[in-house]
Parts: C-alpha cells; structure tokens; sequence
C-alpha cells in the first residue's frame, strides 16, 4: 500500500487511457470520470463523492470504501465484495449497479435512491436497516440476505423468499406484496 494521500478534485479524467495514481484519497471528489475497468485494488478512499462517473467492471480487491457516496454512476458488474470490509460504507443515488455483487458483505444502513440493481447478487449480504427508494430489483439474487428493518416500500420488480430470508420488521408497499409470494405461484387480484 502506498503511502501517497490525495485530497483533490478529479474532473474528466479518463483511467482507461492512463493508470489510476494508488494511494489514500480523502475528501476528493470525481466528476465525469472514466474507471471503466480500471485497477483500483489496494486503494483507499475516505468520504470520498463520485459523480457521472463511469466504473464499470472496475477491480476492488482490497480497495477501502469508507463513507463513499455515487451518484449517477454506472457499475455495472462491479464486485464491491472484494472490497476491504474494514468500516465499509456507502451511498447509491440514480446509479446503475446491474450485475453488481454484494456477496456476503455487511452493509447495514446502505441507502439506494433511484437505481438500478438488475441481476445484483445480494446473497448473504447484511443489508439491516438498509433503504431501496424507488429502485428496480429485477432477478436481484436474495438469498440468506439479512433485510430486517430494511425499507423496500418504493422498491419494484423484487422476487424474495421469506424463508430463505431473515425480512422481520422490514417495510413493504402492499403492490409489492406479490414478490414475496412468487414462490407459492399464487394468483393475487
């Protein structure tokens, strides 16, 4: 791990074309920036902002995500479970996390505003107090997921299995009630 800390601003720039700089980023913020692919393992980054930013497929082994928040990100397949669990923490607005994976990660609390989760793996995620406003969950893998206390009111398109899930206490609108019985393939009018 280097020993470099960076505390700046991050605008356009496009690591595809050149190698991410590793090292201890804090109080940066990344706007309009390209990580498609890129290698971030072994980087840190302390209450950190991304904006349009693009992260598709980035590598995060080791990476540190402490208080990181993303907005209007894409992360389509980005595996956070490689991510260094050491206080692990993160916000998602209007962000696009298809294929992502949160495979078995303790992120209680996480916030999701306006996403889109496709085909994200949650399974044995501790996902406790956690918030899914208005995002779509369709083919989200749910399985031992911990959703207790979660908030899924506004969330659509979810399919998850009660008894395969611990859900107590979690809050669900009644138009949602029917992805928690698609298992029993019941008909609701």
């Amino acid at each position: 791990m280097s020993n470099t800390f960076i505390k700046q601003a991050f605008n356009g720039a496009d690591y595809t074309k050149e190698a991410f700089r590793k090292g201890e980023y804090e109080n940066c913020s990344f706007s309009n920036c390209n990580l498609s692919n890129a290698d971030l393992m072994n980087t840190t980054f302390i209450d950190c902002a991304f904006d349009n930013c693009n992260f598709s497929t980035a590598k995060l082994k080791n990476t540190a995500l402490k208080t990181v928040s993303f907005k209007n990100c894409k992360l389509l397949g980005v595996n956070f479970s490689d991510c260094n669990p050491f206080l692990l923490a993160f916000t998602f607005e209007s962000c696009m996390l298809s294929l992502a994976s949160f495979y078995k990660l303790k992120i209680k609390g996480t916030k999701f505003k306006n996403c889109n989760l496709q085909e994200a793996d949650l399974t044995g995620a501790d996902l406790s107090g956690s918030v899914f406003d208005n995002c779509d969950l369709s083919g989200v893998m749910f399985e031992s997921t911990v959703l207790e206390k979660a908030d899924l009111r506004t969330a659509v398109h979810y399919s998850i299995d009660p008894e395969l899930n611990k859900i107590k206490k979690a809050k669900f609108s009644r138009e949602g009630i029917a992805g928690l019985l698609h298992r029993y393939q019941i008909e609701i009018e």
